[in-house]
């Protein structure tokens, strides 16, 4: 099946597949949100599914941090989508065409050109239809109460732009950036005697005024000897620290010392140095307008989801509840 149903279905179904989790457990009440229950299943199937996904995407210790984390922040993670579906019926919200676009679009990607088509592709990944349906309106609505009553408020003027740009330059500067050249002797093909002759000899040719490129296809042992040590393009801390110190001491045209490196001895010569320099502000406008409406959008919404909470009866009264 095409990535693209397989993504689109874990993002709506990983909620839906916790009911089937719910058959199996006696339940018990989590906690209670406006009236509506949130049971022991749900919390736990949940957490289940959120946790195989976590395992597909990290490991180690970054794992059992965000396991942890997950384990802290999801009854109300899950108050906070049961309030925001509550706050849709209220409205009474209607993303029915919504649903369709969006089943047409996946169709149209994944090239099924009918329903059953469809049907047929997710029972093939194990997901009921209705589920994930019902699971991407679920989906829908909540986008719909965030649009209405946080997204469309937010606005950013031309002033609050031009304060971020001259409030943070550092922000908004394109960093140094050095092309160089290199010769490279490596430690694995040479004994120390000789590398002290081959760096001796490359020196002496040097110094004698022949071309560092073609010296470097002679007796480099890097890849870069075949394109005449070409190392490319960095910028300010993408070199190991001791060659950066060297680079920084060169103008353009000019050769470094012999360089110790993890393998054997380079030699660089830098050819450009292009100076770190603040973007002009209309190449960074849009930039900065995107950073100051997500900024703006996640106060906002921080601030829409308390006064919902302060507004509503929300009882939690298993809050450790996957703690056993």
């Amino acid at each position: 099946m095409n990535i693209t149903i397989g993504r689109v279905a874990a993002l709506f179904f990983l909620m839906s597949l916790c009911l089937l989790f719910g058959q199996e457990v006696i339940d018990e009440v989590v906690a209670v949100v406006n009236g509506e229950i949130l049971s022991r299943s749900d919390v736990k199937g949940r957490f289940e599914l959120l946790t195989q996904g976590l395992r597909t995407q990290v490991s180690g210790e970054a794992f059992e941090t965000q396991v942890e984390t997950l384990r802290k922040n999801l009854i109300d993670r899950m108050i906070t989508e049961l309030l925001l579906l509550q706050k849709a019926k209220e409205a009474r919200l209607d993303v029915r065409e919504q649903v369709r676009l969006t089943i047409d679009n996946i169709k149209s990607q994944n090239n099924l050109e009918s329903d059953e088509d469809l049907h047929v592709a997710l029972r093939r990944e194990g997901i009921d239809y209705n589920l994930w349906v019902r699971q991407m309106e679920e989906d829908l609505l909540r986008q719909a109460v965030l649009f209405s009553e946080v997204d469309r408020k937010i606005a950013i003027d031309d002033a609050d732009v031009v304060k971020e740009y001259k409030a943070h330059p550092e922000m908004y500067t394109e960093p140094e950036e050095v092309a160089l050249r290199g010769i490279f002797l490596s430690e694995e093909k040479a004994s120390a005697e000789e590398l002290e002759s081959r760096k001796s000899e490359v020196s002496g040719k040097l110094a004698a005024g022949e071309d560092f490129a073609a010296l470097a296809g002679i007796y480099s042992d890097g890849p870069a000897g075949d394109s005449g040590g070409d190392l490319g393009t960095f910028k300010k801390g993408e070199l190991d620290l001791v060659l950066e110190g060297a680079v920084q001491k060169l103008q353009p045209g000019q050769v470094s010392g012999w360089l110790k490196s993890k393998n054997g001895w380079s030699l660089l010569r830098l050819e450009s140095r292009k100076e770190r320099k603040l973007k002009p502000f209309e190449d960074v406008r849009k930039e900065i307008e995107e950073k100051l409406y997500f900024d703006k959008r996640t106060k906002a919404i921080d601030v829409f989801l308390d006064s919902e909470k302060r507004k509503s009866q929300i009882k939690i009264l298993r809050p450790n509840v996957l703690d056993y």
